[in-house]
């Protein structure tokens, strides 16, 4: 009993805590046309401190999302154009000389923001991208010889072109696995193809103010991570990693072929930490077996390892995850 009536109060202190979700989200939809499960898993990302890659066509307001968001929270945005000739430096920072003092200054890259934009990070060389990575995982930055911390929040929102293949430098699977989310984007409906006409021949984007403050994201981010998640979720969730890496223990020995390797333990914690901020999102104080199948794709497609079997007969990771989520018995 005890149990259901933390339950209500902390459903009590989501719903005053998750206000700024609908301003965030009525924001976002203002500007940005369609796009509900982008919106959404920027929100996840943000409420569970983790970083998101993005992967669709150029126009696909990729961009637009993440600056619209760092608009409406009134934080420091900064974008990256990654490029094959770019420099750690340019990303990090760098030991400048100054003739007056006599004596080198760091000046801090495009990186010290609370929202950083890599655009098409697959463009840039390895050195680039690990200098990147190294502030996504530790949150700080080695210039000279001197440590900076990033800033809080701070969300790396990182796209790539799954076209155009000349001249880019996959990520390593290593690095991919440090983003929490890989979401991959679709084209607009017909319907919202017609609105984005219309609003944009009609005068440009409508003015974004900010509706929140970093120091609100913070505290958010305390109360999801009370979200409550119970033995048997632990459970399921477990279930569906394991099953990425034992697939036959889980009645699906067709897959054992395809899979080159499974989900990691950063999958396992990135699906509960993603569930909890998904079930704050629609406002509930626990998770439910829907709230792991909805985030289960964008927090494994990146993490599960395909067989030279799987891509000759043109199977997914997308599909794999699917079957494992339809055979994996929900509590």
């Amino acid at each position: 009993m005890a149990e259901a009536i933390d339950i209500r109060e902390l459903n009590t202190r989501i719903e005053q805590q998750s206000a700024f979700v609908t301003n965030l989200t009525h924001g976002m939809d203002q500007v940005i046309v369609g796009q509900k499960h982008l919106v959404d898993s920027l929100l996840i990302s943000l409420l569970s401190d983790g970083h998101i890659l993005l992967e669709g066509v150029p126009g696909l307001a990729k961009t637009l999302a993440i600056k619209t968001l760092a608009q409406l929270i009134d934080a420091d945005y900064s974008r990256v154009q990654f490029t094959p000739d770019l420099l750690p430096a340019d990303v990090i920072g760098t030991m400048v000389y100054s003739q007056k003092d006599e004596k080198f200054h760091v000046k801090r890259g495009p990186v010290f923001a609370n929202f950083v934009l890599a655009d098409e990070i697959n463009r840039a060389p390895a050195k680039v991208q690990s200098a990147l990575l190294e502030a996504m995982q530790e949150h700080q930055v080695t210039i000279g010889s001197e440590t900076f911390q990033m800033p809080s929040p701070f969300l790396v929102m990182a796209t790539q072109n799954p076209i155009e293949q000349e001249g880019t430098y996959p990520l390593p699977e290593a690095q991919v696995d440090r983003f929490m989310l890989k979401v991959v984007i679709d084209y607009p409906t017909i319907e919202e193809e017609k609105a984005i006409i219309r609003e944009n021949i009609q005068g440009g984007l409508p003015e974004v103010k900010p509706v929140t403050t970093a120091q609100e994201i913070i505290d958010a981010r305390a109360v999801v991570r009370q979200v409550y998640i119970d033995e048997k979720i632990e459970q399921y969730i477990a279930d569906i990693v394991f099953a990425t890496r034992y697939p036959d223990r889980y009645g699906l020995g067709e897959l054992k072929e395809l899979i080159g390797f499974g989900g990691s333990p950063r999958a396992s914690i990135n699906l509960a930490k993603a569930a909890r901020a998904y079930a704050f999102i629609k406002r509930r104080g626990y998770v439910v077996p829907e709230d792991v199948r909805a985030v289960a794709h964008d927090v494994l497609r990146h993490r599960i390892g395909l067989t030279y079997e799987a891509e000759a007969t043109n199977v997914t990771s997308e599909e794999i995850v699917s079957k494992i989520i339809n055979k994996v018995e929900v509590p």
